[in-house]
């Protein structure tokens, strides 16, 4: 290790901060001293997704929290970023909201989104479907200094307690103001340009009453080089509740307006072999610290859903727009506990990314799209307008790329949702039964367009990539302003992909659970049926039926028709596909505990859940668009089965929790990939999985020194595939045999210093099993100081070692090209922060 390293670790530690809280909300001289921030005794009744609290060590279930000062300690504020310190959960982001792929135990992970865990704040779902097509659910939620904890439950009770969750429920739990105080927090980048502001408060009222308010802002270019400010936005939460003897009454409120970059895919130079690859920045860029997008190919012309033309902002990025307003309740009448949660979110936004689809040196490129002799010319940046006259020296590496930008505008996606249920514990022998009966209704919108765009750019740092024409050796433009074709154009048939959904889902689940306690075993289960009812419209070409979706348009408005501009994506507005079907799957859930001593138990749980097919099922052969109903009933749902066995201990600063398990599950879906060649293709998914492995979660405290350790081990497989039987046995992509993290810590009143550590092993690019992609282990220390009351002080410090650590890699073998496409984790990134408690 050299010195440099080794003084850089050093300085990390010395000065990193908390990304988010740093103190226990039950403690109020914390709350007014900024002191200590080592987390307190994890909560002994644990809520989400289970018929009634109880202590983890008398549940059947694998459960995790993540507290307040937890969530300090993590280096990152992205939702999906915290998830993936959570033991058995497999998280794939670059540290935005919005373009991550969630998955638990080895399930698939067969496409962007969370298809088998379900996102819920409070206790309801963010979105009914969680991997909806460029409207994520994590898109639509943020973690802020308001937040008091994150509550995880993996397979088990899931399936049962919540509908289409068969793999898990992960619930952001809000503070609510049982004690009066509050916080501000400033934090700045000190490597990058980004500025956020969070805060909270909250207090009793008198009278049974207390509220809570808090939100954040932040404003700047982010962690990578993209030239322009591309963050910007944040949130506001309340709620005010009233206690009553025997129940409380809560309301509560959110309004998110937040816009972040897509880290979506960059060029890299890949040699080596496919087992053993190496990597480097393309000449002239830093994969770690740039992106594809620009300040110069941000705005665009395009055609809009009435297919009029209009301008496309990319700068939007990821944006999630959310007006929420929600009512809950809970009061014991009787010997009855009966609760109701209701809520309804207008949610809108968009997505924007861009990919560098093709790239090649600037000259072979220029020739294979405009023919020999064929001349760049700048089309947008300073030099607009002057010819490339030295093709082989651009921007450093002689790169052009056809650049693909995505935009999708969210209309409507709004989602109303209520759960209620009635508990009853019953005294039966020498033991008691405690039962549960409810309903869930939801009714999820989703109104989305799609518009894709080919462009030629260069390959530049610092958000400087430039849009390029090309005009061929007769003085033909090609392209018009850099554009070549306002659809794909290039590779993929243009009408590819430009669609718009209006669809409406509508879910009814009654559900219900008993469990007996008698003594040190506990036995239970529980059921769920849900029905859901699909209805809407389907516009695009790529539908049955023989649609029309090209045209000639003058999108620019200069009077004349290039040739791009007759390369139009239309939608066929004359011509929708129709959406109506239903369908129906049941879910149980059966298991049993045995507390064999004070500290020790043990558990057994076998579960049947299901997860709903949501507008991934719609353009293809699932769907007749004619009548609207699926052509294979079969393909609605997809079963997940799950086996687990575990024990848990419990004491003298120890806590420890070792489940080993099985899952398998049919989907039908499809994802983007890649072959050998690195051509992003799209690949129809009809395949069963397995899964077989064991997790351990694991805190230990000694005097001013702790560890907390999360661990996965899974083998998993693809059984077999109905489309291409030459994948049965593989191992499905991005899927490693060893994922964890760990946090060591040592406290005193005057400071907290620590590092969190995540790391995975190898895993295949893509589902052929050919290239690997390397594994790694990120080191991100932090240091809390505070050196009066009320004030805490430091610096966050990711990734310190700077390591290259990749997300996805988008072919399926080395290209003869030497370069593809990446997308990476963000580099070393350092910020400030200074927090004031009262």
């Amino acid at each position: 290790m050299s010195l440099r390293t080794v003084l850089l670790a050093t300085a990390a530690c010395l000065v990193s901060a908390p990304a988010l809280a740093d103190s226990a909300e039950t403690a109020t001289s914390e709350k007014h001293s900024a002191a200590k921030s080592t987390p307190a005794a994890k909560p002994a009744a644990f809520n989400t997704g289970v018929a009634k609290g109880r202590d983890l060590l008398d549940t059947a279930i694998s459960a995790s929290t993540l507290d307040e000062a937890d969530l300090a300690k993590l280096g990152t504020t992205a939702v999906a970023g915290i998830i993936g310190n959570l033991p058995g959960i497999r998280a794939e982001t670059s540290g935005i909201d919005g373009f991550s792929s969630l998955t638990v135990r080895g399930l698939p992970l067969a496409a962007d989104g969370s298809k088998f865990m379900q996102i819920e704040e409070d206790g309801l779902p963010v979105m009914e479907f969680g991997d909806i097509h460029f409207t994520s659910a994590d898109q639509f939620v943020r973690a802020d200094i308001g937040l008091s904890q994150v509550q995880a439950i993996r397979g088990g009770s899931a399936s049962t307690f919540a509908s289409n969750s068969p793999g898990g429920v992960i619930n952001l739990i809000s503070k609510t103001g049982e004690e009066e105080g509050g916080a501000i927090q400033l934090a700045a980048g000190l490597d990058h340009d980004l500025k956020r502001v969070d805060f909270e408060y909250g207090a009793p009222l008198g009278g049974g009453w207390r509220f809570h308010v808090g939100g954040f802002y932040r404003d700047g270019e982010g962690p990578r080089h993209v030239g322009y400010s591309a963050f910007r936005g944040g949130q506001l939460k309340f709620n005010v509740t009233r206690q009553f003897a025997n129940g409380f009454v809560r309301i509560y409120g959110k309004y998110l307006d937040d816009r972040q970059p897509n880290y979506s895919f960059f060029p890299v130079a890949i040699g080596g072999t496919n087992a053993s690859p190496t990597f480097a920045s393309v000449p002239g860029t830093d994969v770690l610290k740039d992106g594809a997008q620009s300040q110069y190919t941000s705005s665009y012309p395009g055609v809009d859903q009435a297919n009029r033309p209009d301008l496309v902002n990319g700068r939007e990025g990821i944006r999630g727009i959310v007006k929420s307003i929600g009512v809950e309740a809970q009061f014991d009448v009787g010997e009855w506990t009966i609760s109701d949660k209701f809520r309804f979110s207008s949610i809108g936004g968009g997505y924007n990314e861009a990919i560098p689809f093709i790239t090649a040196p600037a000259g072979a490129l220029s020739v294979m799209i405009g023919g020999p002799g064929a001349v760049l010319r700048y089309a947008s940046g300073p030099n607009t307008g002057q010819v490339i006259t030295s093709p082989s020296t651009l921007s450093g590496n002689g790169l052009l790329n056809v650049g693909l930008h995505i935009n999708t505008t969210v209309n409507n996606a709004d989602n109303v949702t209520n759960d209620a249920r009635a508990s009853r514990v019953w005294p039966l022998g020498n033991g008691k039964l405690t039962t549960t009966a409810g309903i869930y209704t939801s009714s999820q919108n989703l109104d989305t367009f799609w518009r894709f765009t080919q462009d030629l750019e260069t390959v530049a740092s610092g958000g400087s990539a430039t849009r390029v024409d090309l005009i061929t050796a007769g003085g033909v433009p090609v392209t018009d302003g850099g554009l070549l074709a306002y659809g794909f154009g290039i590779a993929v048939p243009l009408t590819s992909y430009h669609r718009r959904y209006d669809l409406q889902y509508r879910v009814t689940a009654p559900y219900a659970s008993a469990n007996y306690q008698v003594g040190k075993l506990s036995i239970g289960g529980s059921l769920r049926f849900d029905h859901g009812n699909v209805k809407g419209q389907l516009f695009g070409v790529d539908l049955d039926g023989g649609r029309v979706g090209t045209g000639t348009l003058d999108l620019n408005g200069n009077g004349a028709i290039s040739l791009a501009e007759t390369k139009v994506a239309l939608l066929p507005l004359s011509q929708p596909g129709n959406v109506d079907y239903s369908y129906n799957y049941t879910s149980y859930s059966v298991g049993a505990n045995y507390r064999v001593a004070e500290p020790f138990s043990v558990f057994a749980r076998y579960s049947r859940g299901g997860r709903a097919g949501a507008e991934r099922l719609l353009f293809g052969p699932a769907l007749n668009s004619s009548s609207g109903k699926l052509n294979d009933p079969s393909v609605a749902y997809s079963p997940v089965k799950q086996a687990e066995v575990g024990l848990k201990f419990r004491s003298n600063g120890l806590t420890a929790y070792v489940t080993g398990f099985w899952a398998s599950t049919k989907d039908k879906n499809f994802q983007i990939g890649a072959d050998a060649t690195g051509q992003v293709i799209v690949i129809n998914v009809d395949r069963t999985y397995s899964a077989k492995g064991v997790e351990l979660e694991a805190d230990y405290q000694h005097g001013p020194f702790s560890l907390a350790l999360g661990a996965t081990y899974a083998k998993s497989k693809i059984d077999k595939d109905t489309n291409d039987p030459t994948l049965d046995g593989n191992t499905p992509r991005h899927q490693p045999s060893l994922f964890f993290t760990a946090r060591p810590q040592y406290e005193q009143d005057l400071f907290t210093v620590g590092a969190t550590i995540n790391g995975t092993t190898s895993t295949y690019a893509q589902d052929s099993d050919i290239l690997k992609q390397p594994g790694y282990v990120l080191v991100s220390p932090y240091l809390f100081v505070r050196p009066v009351p009320r004030v805490q002080l430091g610096l966050t410090a990711f990734n310190v070692f700077n390591k290259l650590a990749f997300v996805n890699l988008s072919s399926a073998a080395i290209p003869a090209s030497g370069i593809i496409n990446a997308q990476t984790l963000n580099g070393r990134t350092i910020s400030a922060s200074l927090r004031f408690t009262f």
